[in-house]
């Protein structure tokens, strides 16, 4: 099966995008699932590189990578350039996308799932 992911909120400040990688990555790991990435928004903070967090506490960074190892992330390029995100700054592994590159996956999908 094949899901894509739409991410819209920020790493840390509510629970949506911990949960939607913590989906995404567990689906990943799935015989027979491909999975992709999409974060718009304030999600696009999901992919900064170099997060640091208190001990014990989660690591979207982390969670991200499960994801980009099996399947793919795109991050919305004009939602990179409003928070004055490089691509420099991405995860390795992500790349700066566009609503093109969104649409295309949106067709491709068979199940996509907003969070």
């Amino acid at each position: 099966m094949k899901i894509l992911f739409i991410i819209n909120d920020g790493p840390y400040g509510n629970e949506r995008p911990y949960n939607a990688l913590r989906l995404a990555g567990t689906l990943s790991g799935r015989s027979g699932s491909e999975v992709k990435a999409f974060l718009i928004g304030d999600a696009a903070n999901c992919a900064k590189s170099g997060q640091k967090v208190p001990e014990g506490f989660y690591n979207i960074q982390i969670m991200l990578n499960k994801v980009i190892r099996s399947g793919e992330v795109g991050v919305c390029g004009t939602c990179m350039a409003a928070r004055g995100i490089t691509d420099a700054d991405l995860v390795e592994g992500s790349h700066k996308s566009t609503m093109t590159e969104l649409a295309e996956w949106t067709e491709w999908a068979d199940k996509v799932l907003v969070f």
